[in-house]
């Protein structure tokens, strides 16, 4: 699976391409365009014309007077050679294990797979536990940000099975209870109110009930979790995993108020906190106002306020012909759940086109494999009615449309309506803040969208006392973000409790350590298996459709695990070069299986780039280019975008100039 230039946002692919260093006062470190497909290979075809463009603003920037002007006035010339790579940089090596670079809380994915490997199953747990903080609730539902970005995908198709492996580590753990960090009897008398018991509140309480600081929970549901326990149905969430590791962190030492909803923030200010976490989600369903609405009203349910009342057991059952409204992943939990309730005709309807759904892949595959129709370019028209009666909708078949500005405009195509029969509608097409009960005259400021205005470092609004994290900060997004934000804004809580600069960030941990167990022996498996993606087994539909209880997937068994756990290239043990050991023989050169290592004379990245055996395509990912050697006076350039990290140039090099050192990049957390 070809993913260069490519990254993926919201299931939606997107182009990015790097910035040199001399234009990024100008540019940034990037440029980025959405390519409006969910669809792969649609986005490796689409990518090329984009980078053209992107490079051609780039070039235009380089050549413009103003640049030349601003050269002139400050002296600095176009850089002419290539700078030495600056490898003490926690972010370098960072970057450069893919995986975890793209994962919004940085987990160690490759050091939890390797102790996968090795049956440590609750070291790889508490290595999750520690970034994540619910590796097995996350095992089942992330949106697997981590996968696209594989280095696997640049040479064997599909990723690693990131996400499964992480709920592995879940499922064969043991008791960890004695390994969670120690709650201080003494307090700090710093005292926290968090509201909502999502993942971002529970995050946040993690981090500071270890310093000592009180947390009090307000939650308006009679129990824990927030939108994972409500939105997200037990097929793919067993209760008994989500109530684990949520009463997990509860436990920790929490003060709970449990069917508690905060109605003013204005009197919440007026108690005794000394700060605010507003962890909220997004619990509002939108609705769909067109004929027929109010009149079928018993009959139309919105998608996210069904699910939770199936999640509280107040709804148990649905029509024999059921329309599900959206293409998002709430459209495809209502369509399953559905089923599971007893619908017999299940049907999704969306306005866009098939390959523009929001929802993640996996989870329309799901739904298809289940056997349930999806309708793409429909826009709903009407609910029709007989007798007062809901019988079904009418709908508008459209085409999609697009600008020149990439603009997405839906035209009706001519066509006779469509009419589905019905007998209940679920409307899941998106999900709004619902911020009501916090005054406009108290301080925190609002901006687009009816949103708070939220600094995207601090996580702190206008008000300084106030924070905001997860869904509630800046709209729905996936638990993983959730928890990253928990972490963050943990940090500037507990500043803000010190009286200390909410940007003075702490650096995260890093640690560099050799793997060498001889001369050319490494203590890690250096082998890349040849063998495809596993395949999760799933429960028998036959029982799984039955029950909506009924987990579908079952997991991988150990020896699954492991095979998938060796699939893994180690991207974190890194190729660490001693220009003073070189002595050009260039043997590392020729074994390389990928030519990424070449010995070449220095020159602008532009040239360099290009002048390598293979040209290094991908601006995302740096160049490790050494100083001069001292025979030739030439640098060594190796393409870090295509390396396999397999330590044969280790192995080959007859002095020692190339070694293999695993890099544990840690991101910082308020407590050690």
């Amino acid at each position: 699976m070809d993913t260069r230039y490519l990254f993926k946002r919201h299931n939606t692919w997107w182009v990015k391409v790097a910035v040199p260093r001399t234009l990024r006062n100008q540019l940034g470190y990037d440029l980025r365009q959405s390519l409006k497909t969910h669809n792969l290979e649609e986005a490796q075809d689409l990518r090329w014309s984009v980078i053209e463009s992107l490079k051609e603003k780039i070039e235009l920037t380089r050549q413009s007077p103003l640049q030349d002007h601003k050269e002139e006035e400050t002296n600095i010339s176009v850089e002419t050679f290539m700078p030495v790579t600056d490898t003490t940089n926690p972010q370098y090596y960072h970057k450069v294990v893919d995986c975890q670079y793209a994962c919004p809380s940085h987990t160690p994915v490759p050091e939890y797979i390797r102790q996968i490997s090795q049956g440590n199953y609750t070291e790889a747990y508490m290595i999750n536990w520690e970034s994540n903080v619910f590796p097995g609730i996350l095992g089942r539902t992330c949106d697997r940000p981590c996968e696209p970005a594989c280095r696997r995908t640049r040479t064997h198709e599909k990723p690693v099975a990131i996400c499964r492996l992480k709920r592995v580590t879940y499922d064969y753990k043991d008791d960890i209870t004695h390994l969670l960090p120690e709650v201080p009897q003494e307090k700090t008398g710093k005292r926290l109110a968090l509201i909502g018991a999502g993942p971002a509140s529970l995050t946040v309480a993690r981090d500071l009930l270890v310093l000592g600081h009180e947390c009090i929970l307000f939650e308006k549901d009679p129990q824990g979790g927030g939108l994972m326990r409500t939105n997200i149905p037990a097929f793919r969430l067993p209760v008994e995993v989500l109530d684990d590791e949520v009463d997990q962190i509860i436990n920790m030492g929490i003060e709970t108020r449990f069917n508690s909803e905060i109605t003013s923030m204005e009197s919440l200010l007026e108690e005794d906190f000394d700060a605010i976490f507003v962890g909220t989600g997004a619990p509002k369903g939108k609705d769909l106002s067109i004929e027929g609405r109010q009149e079928a009203e018993n009959n139309i349910h919105i998608g996210i306020d069904w699910l939770t009342s199936i999640a509280f057991e107040h709804t148990d059952s649905i029509g024999k012909k059921v329309l599900v409204l959206g293409g998002g992943n709430t459209a495809m939990d209502c369509c399953r759940s559905s089923l599971r309730l007893g619908a017999e005709d299940v049907k999704v309807v969306v306005r866009s086109p098939f390959d523009q759904m929001k929802a993640s892949e996996w989870e329309i595959e799901e739904a298809m494999e289940e056997h349930i129709p999806i309708f793409e370019n429909h826009v709903p028209k009407k609910f029709l009615l007989n007798e007062g009666k809901l019988v079904g909708m009418e709908f508008e078949k459209v085409e999609a449309v697009f600008d020149e500005e990439g603009k997405r405009s839906l035209i009706p195509t001519g066509e006779d309506p469509v009419i589905f029969e019905c007998d209940d509608v679920l409307v899941a097409i998106g999900q709004d803040n619902a911020f009501d009960w916090i005054e406009r005259d108290i301080g925190i400021e609002f901006g687009e969208w009816d949103m708070p205005v939220v600094d995207k470092i601090t996580f702190q609004s206008s008000h300084p006392k106030v924070f905001f994290g997860g869904d509630a900060a800046w709209g729905p997004e996936n638990i993983i973000w959730a928890a990253a934000h928990g972490h963050q804004a943990a940090i500037s809580i507990d500043k803000y409790f010190n009286d200390q600069d909410l940007y003075d960030r702490p650096d995260p941990t890093t640690n560099i350590v050799s793997q060498k167990m001889g001369v050319h022996e490494w203590s890690y498996d250096n082998d890349i298996s040849q063998a495809k993606r596993f395949l999760v087994p799933h429960a028998d539909q036959s029982i799984s459709l039955k029950d909506i209880k009924v987990e579908v997937e079952l997991g991988f068994d150990d020896k699954q695990a492991f095979e998938e756990a060796q699939r893994c290239l180690n991207c974190d043990v890194q190729t660490v070069f001693t220009e003073d050991l070189c002595i050009e023989c260039d043997a590392c050169e020729d074994i390389c299986p990928t030519d990424c290592i070449n010995f070449i004379d220095n020159s602008n990245e532009e040239d360099l780039r290009n002048n390598l055996r293979i040209p290094a395509l991908n601006l995302d990912q740096d160049l490790l280019v050494s100083d001069k050697l001292i025979q030739t006076q030439r640098v060594m350039v190796k393409d870090e975008d295509v390396c396999l990290h397999c330590g044969l140039c280790a192995e080959r090099c007859p002095t020692g100039a190339w070694d293999m050192q695993t890099y544990l990049y840690e991101e910082a957390k308020v407590y050690s």
